[in-house]
């Protein structure tokens, strides 16, 4: 029977000591490598990477997300509908998210309420400040 002292509970968040990884090991060694991308990386990587298009007859660089859009623009106005509708619903879904920012910025009717107490409270004190600061002129006089 071996003897434990208060050190070596065992417990959630406290395994056996038997049981526990030793240093420098890891507990999934064959997890994800290091310096392993994701989709969305890469999707950022390539849609922020710079091009040159000549427009005007003039050479400009612009981003490929950017290209990417001005073509799919250029296709929906030669009448391609299936483009035409994938703009549409970009614009749309643009202007939800901006609509649903801007719904988070408004006050709720129990916030506006609190201001304007507040700023009622802010004119009560600075009045009673400019009546006080009068009757000091008065006494003084």
């Amino acid at each position: 029977m071996t003897i434990r002292n208060d050190d070596d509970k065992v417990g959630y968040g406290n395994p056996p000591t038997h049981s526990q990884f030793r240093k420098g090991q890891s507990g999934n060694a064959r997890g994800r490598p290091k310096n392993s991308r994701n989709f969305t990386t890469d999707l950022r990587e390539v849609l922020s990477e710079t091009m040159t298009i000549t427009e005007n007859g003039r050479p400009r660089k612009i981003s490929t997300q950017l290209a990417a859009l001005l073509r799919l623009r250029e296709k929906a106005l030669k009448g391609d509908a299936r483009a035409l509708d994938r703009l549409l619903g970009l614009a749309q879904q643009n202007s939800e998210e901006l609509a649903a920012r801007a719904a988070e910025r408004e006050l709720t009717s129990g916030e506006d309420e609190i201001l304007q107490r507040f700023s009622r409270q802010l004119l009560e004190e600075a009045e009673n400040a400019a009546l006080d600061e009068e009757q000091e002129q008065a006494d003084g006089e």
